[in-house]
């Protein structure tokens, strides 16, 4: 075996051994809602829910907001064009509970993408000097709020963003949503990037999104990003680059999510905004992909190959064992801390696999125009190479 393609199978070691400190130490210092002492003051605030056939999801949303314990809060939900019975259940919730408002979406505007405009009139809409986003497939636990708002008073944080527990029930959900708590908590050093402030390694979840309302309009709100589709991640990196205070922090006790129900609504979600979590930029979208595929691919695949006396690849056996061992831990890591099976990390390689490809899709159907969501068309945005 030439020295090339040893230092190459040591390469691949050491950066699984940096992607498991990253997980230890994240593990050890991302805080939950619950960790935080009583604020000694409650802001107003307000809850905003954009919806758009949401008829299976809403009731459950606005039920868990209504039955938080908060001092002062209201509850805006928006009806953004709905085909189904969203506007219906929304009416009847709101004659119910007066402090639900119900807005009905206007006309959407040239250059605007749907959601960010949904979200730009319930901003515009709400009283709170607190405003917290979040979707309408998401559940709140009792104390969600006040827990949110404690920890962003004592942070000092102009946003909190946090992880829901995302469930998965069906295979394509388990298989491929829970790659993206994992690439989070394995690669971005949280506690880091709130000290070294680039908007680089800022990761804004648009589960759950709790602004100080000053700071989101110093920023220019919803129209400064209202053609971009990750609006919660450049939301979160413009607070950043403006000098506001981001946290990130684990919600996975208080706010639950189910995103998709099935593969091909996997596959539409995941086909829309992985490409875009990129900012258009081809190169380091592609090399990421590369880098991920090689270190957590090819060491069970030389493992494999091995016992079936195929010698495709000339990874040593010994340093293949110690990075598939280091995988197992990595994936276990993110699973444990955010409730997915456990069983699951033996699939990490069809994982990880499947969102490869789901990736590439989103690329070529950005390049293409024909990414759509929510019978949207997505407007193509402009891509660089670097």
């Amino acid at each position: 075996m030439s020295l090339f393609w040893y230092n190459h199978s040591l390469v691949v070691v050491i950066f699984l051994s940096l992607g498991l400190l990253t997980a230890l130490v994240n593990n050890l210092t991302t805080r939950r809602f619950d960790q935080y002492p009583p604020a000694q003051h409650y802001p107003h605030l307000s809850v905003l829910v954009p919806a758009r056939n949401e008829d299976h999801n809403i009731e459950a949303c606005l039920r868990s907001l209504l039955a938080q314990d908060y001092p002062e809060f209201e509850v805006i939900a928006l009806d953004d064009h709905s085909s189904d019975d969203t506007l219906l259940i929304l009416e009847r919730l709101a004659h119910e509970d007066p402090r639900l408002r119900v807005l009905i979406g206007r006309p959407l505007p040239e250059g605007w993408l749907g959601k960010h405009w949904a979200c730009n009139q319930l901003q515009q809409a709400a009283t709170g000097e607190l405003l917290l986003f979040t979707d309408a497939d998401t559940r709140h636990l009792s104390g969600s709020l006040r827990g949110s708002v404690n920890a962003l008073v004592a942070e000092q944080a102009d946003l909190v963003t946090a992880f829901p527990h995302e469930e998965v029930v069906s295979w394509g959900e388990k298989l491929i949503v829970p790659v993206i708590s994992f690439g989070i908590f394995s690669f971005l050093p949280i506690r880091l990037a709130r000290f070294l402030r680039w908007p680089s390694l800022t990761v804004t979840i648009g589960q759950f999104m709790l602004f100080r309302r000053q700071a989101l309009e110093a920023i220019g709100g919803y129209e400064a990003v209202k053609d971009h589709l990750v609006d919660d991640v450049t939301l979160g990196r413009n607070l950043m680059a403006h000098g506001f205070e981001w946290r990130l922090l684990d919600g996975s006790e208080q706010v639950i999510c189910r995103m998709y129900h099935n593969f091909n609504e996997v596959l539409e979600g995941f086909s829309k905004n992985v490409f875009a979590f990129f900012d258009y930029r081809i190169l380091p979208f592609l090399l990421t992909l590369g880098v991920v595929a090689v270190a957590f691919l090819e060491p069970p695949l030389a493992l494999a190959a091995r016992a079936l006396n195929m010698p495709l690849t000339t990874f040593p056996t010994n340093l293949a064992t110690l990075a598939v061992i280091e995988s197992y831990i990595l994936w276990q890591i993110a699973y444990r801390r955010f409730k997915f099976p456990a069983w699951l990390v033996f699939f990490y390689p069809f994982s990880l696999t499947m969102f490869i490809l789901v990736g590439l899709r989103s690329l070529v159907m950005t390049l293409s125009g024909t990414a759509t969501w929510k019978e949207r068309d997505l407007d193509r945005s402009v891509i660089r190479w670097i």
